[in-house]
C-alpha cells in the first residue's frame, strides 16, 4: 500500500492552518474560557469523526453525487453559520461578562462542524488523492480519515489553551467587543461563501 503521504500531509497543514468556521468558533469561546474552548473543540472534532466515518463508508460520496442532498447540506449549514454570526455580533453590543456562555458550547461545535458542506467535500477531495489504486480503497480510507482527525484534534489540544493569552487583552470591553464583531461578521461571510461555491 504507498500511500501520497506527503502530499496529503501537506495539504492537509495548509487547509488546517487557513481559518474557518470551526477556528472562528473554537477561538471566540477559548479566548474567555478554557473549558469553553475545549468543549467547542470536542464538538468540532466529534463532527470531524462523522464526517470521516461517512466518507469512508461512502455516504458523502453518495450525497456530493445527488446535487439536491447536496444543496440541502449546504444551505442548512450557511444558514446555521449566519445565525451563529449573528449571535455573536448581538453579543458583542452586551456587557455580560460572559457572551459566549449561552446554549450548549460542544452542540454549536458539533453543529458547525456537521452543517459545514466544505468539511464533507475536503474529506472526499483529498482522501481519494492520496490513496493507492491498487490497494484495498476502506482500509486505505479509514487510514486517511483516522489520521485527519488525529491531526486536527492535535492542532487544537495546541491552539485553545494559547487562545486563553489573549484573555487578558479581551478583558477589555471594547477591545472584546471588536473581536467578537470581527468573529460574528467572518461567520457571516463564511455563509455567504457556502452559498456562493
Amino acid at each position: 500500500m504507498h500511500i501520497a503521504w506527503t502530499s496529503f500531509l501537506v495539504a492537509l497543514l495548509i487547509i488546517m492552518i487557513v481559518p474557518g468556521p470551526d477556528f472562528v468558533l473554537i477561538m471566540g469561546n477559548a479566548v474567555h474560557s478554557l473549558r469553553k474552548g475545549t468543549e467547542a473543540a470536542l464538538g468540532v472534532i466529534t463532527g470531524l469523526l462523522v464526517h470521516a466515518t461517512l466518507a469512508t463508508l461512502g455516504l458523502s460520496a453518495l450525497v456530493a453525487a445527488v446535487p439536491t442532498a447536496l444543496l440541502v447540506v449546504k444551505v442548512i449549514g450557511a444558514l446555521y453559520l449566519a445565525y451563529v454570526g449573528f449571535m455573536t455580533l448581538k453579543t458583542a453590543n452586551k456587557a455580560t461578562e460572559h457572551r459566549q456562555g449561552k446554549g450548549n458550547v460542544f452542540l454549536r461545535g458539533l453543529l458547525c462542524d456537521l452543517l459545514n458542506p466544505k468539511v464533507m467535500l475536503t474529506f472526499l477531495s483529498l482522501i481519494p488523492q492520496a490513496m493507492d489504486p491498487n490497494s484495498a480503497p476502506l482500509p486505505q480510507a479509514a487510514l486517511l480519515s483516522a489520521v485527519t482527525v488525529g491531526v486536527f484534534a492535535l492542532f487544537w489540544v495546541i491552539v485553545v489553551p494559547s487562545a486563553r493569552q489573549l484573555g487578558t487583552l479581551l478583558s477589555k470591553p471594547k477591545i472584546r467587543a471588536t473581536f467578537e464583531r470581527v468573529c460574528g461578521t467572518a461567520l457571516i461571510g463564511m455563509a455567504a461563501s457556502v452559498l456562493a461555491a
